[in-house]
């Protein structure tokens, strides 16, 4: 399974962002590009330890469960998976060159991140494994939202 702690797909990954044009347009759903890139770059500081959201208790009922079926197999992530609240994006436009630039920083810092593991708002407590395997899967399913 590809996972964003491999110093090649994180490489792959950063290539795609770079290669998103300034008036890309989703392919489904409705973020605009800053939107995805500010919604990404929020889900990777929580992926790396940066940052702590508040569980529901719907996500203690089917958390391990969920997660379990979205990391058997290399398929992508569903279309319209349901995000955590904070990490909604309501304004339209902001910079995006900066929330590239931030993001990527956040995708380099994979190859030193040292926490073993990670308190996810939906799927609880993931390993640094578990957590590279979903983090590839959410940016690319981002990444291919925006045709990246």
């Amino acid at each position: 399974m590809k996972t964003i702690n491999d110093p090649v797909v994180r490489q792959e990954i950063i290539r795609r962002i770079n290669a998103l044009p300034p008036d890309a347009r989703p392919e489904w759903g409705h973020m605009t590009l800053y939107q995805m890139l500010k919604h990404c770059r929020l889900w990777e500081e929580m992926a790396l330890g940066h940052k702590i959201y508040k569980r529901k208790l719907v996500s203690f009922l089917f958390g391990k469960l969920i997660l379990k079926q979205v990391l058997k197999d290399e398929k992508p992530m569903m279309r319209g998976a349901s995000t955590v609240a904070a990490m909604k994006i309501t304004e339209p436009d902001g910079d995006i060159a900066a929330e590239k630039a931030t993001w990527i920083a956040l995708l380099e810092s994979y190859a030193h991140a040292t926490v073993p593991s990670v308190n996810h708002p939906f799927f609880g407590k993931m390993t640094r494994e578990q957590m590279g395997q979903l983090a590839y899967k959410h940016i690319d399913h981002h990444l291919r939202q925006f045709r990246g």
